[in-house]
């Protein structure tokens, strides 16, 4: 896919018209199609993310990957913590500080675990939602995603289901193609059982409970730094590639895309303000220089 040429091309304002707040706190990204290149991250783009780290920001990968999917990434990359399935669950280092301070203590629930070993970094993995209510939702979910399976032609459950706690993911373009039609049918069969259901560039995900991207970012701010997101958006940074980006690209004043988001443009109804020339890795990595040469 060739990248946007111009703002004209979607109505998005070209990255190079930018003007990145000078006090900026951090920064949040989505991981698939934005921090990745292929499934992997491209040396780019984690030189990107140690330097946003050194330069004393924060920095919180926002995900609908599962929690287990995660865990290693949240302990070998430069960030803060990354939340995952789409804001129910964040993945924080422990008991290292974090760019803006000392990690949060502990609640009764969370969950130590060690994803490199037991000589490597520790994390403490917590959740949005008490145990009982994840494990009377994980069995109820389980149950739409047997019957989607069974009842939507090509309908599959994405590989990296086995990891995750508090949602199910249909995949449609990760190692399977669905068609449009058919990922509808599924987004429509997760609402019509009450859950919400969103579109990544990969999977379609589906959850029980109030939580979401921008939900997941204002608990993490709130628990990780004792910060109140929405009294500082405007010093925050949103990355983002897919249609399950729309609330955060709705939120946030300085809200970017990759490139590859020309993909899901029409379907947008909140759309990132600007745009970046690079696709993915290459495009977060864009993101990432316009925002230190302004903190020089």
């Amino acid at each position: 896919m060739p990248p946007l040429s111009s703002p004209a091309d979607t109505d998005l304002l070209p990255l190079t018209l930018w003007q990145p707040p000078a006090d900026l706190i951090g920064v949040f990204t989505d991981i698939d199609d934005t921090l990745t290149t292929d499934g992997a991250i491209t040396p780019d783009a984690l030189d990107a993310l140690h330097a946003l780290r050194r330069a004393g920001l924060a920095v919180v990968p926002v995900t609908g990957r599962p929690a287990g999917w995660s865990e290693p990434f949240a302990a070998s990359w430069p960030v803060d913590a990354i939340v995952a399935e789409n804001g129910a669950v964040a993945m924080v280092r422990q008991p290292e500080a974090t760019s803006q301070g000392a990690g949060p203590a502990e609640p009764p629930d969370a969950v130590r675990v060690y994803p490199m070993g037991p000589e490597g970094p520790v994390l403490a993995k917590i959740y949005q939602q008490d145990a009982a209510t994840r494990s009377a939702q994980y069995t109820r979910m389980q149950e739409v995603l047997a019957a989607i399976e069974r009842d939507i032609p090509g309908a599959r459950r994405a590989t990296d289901s086995a990891g995750r706690e508090c949602d199910i993911a249909i995949d449609h373009s990760e190692f399977v193609q669905l068609p449009q039609p058919a990922i509808d049918a599924v987004v429509q069969r997760m609402r019509a059982e009450g859950m919400h259901a969103t579109v990544s560039s990969i999977h379609v995900n589906g959850w029980y409970g109030e939580h979401d991207k921008l939900t997941g970012a204002r608990w993490i701010v709130r628990a990780l730094f004792g910060r109140v997101l929405d009294a500082e958006i405007g010093r925050w940074v949103y990355v983002g590639d897919s249609t399950n980006d729309q609330k955060m690209f709705e939120a946030f004043p300085h809200s970017v895309g990759v490139a590859n988001i020309a993909r899901f443009v029409p379907q947008l109804a909140h759309r990132p303000r600007y745009v970046a020339q690079g696709e993915r890795g290459a495009g977060f990595a864009e993101v990432a220089r316009a925002i230190l040469q302004r903190q020089r």
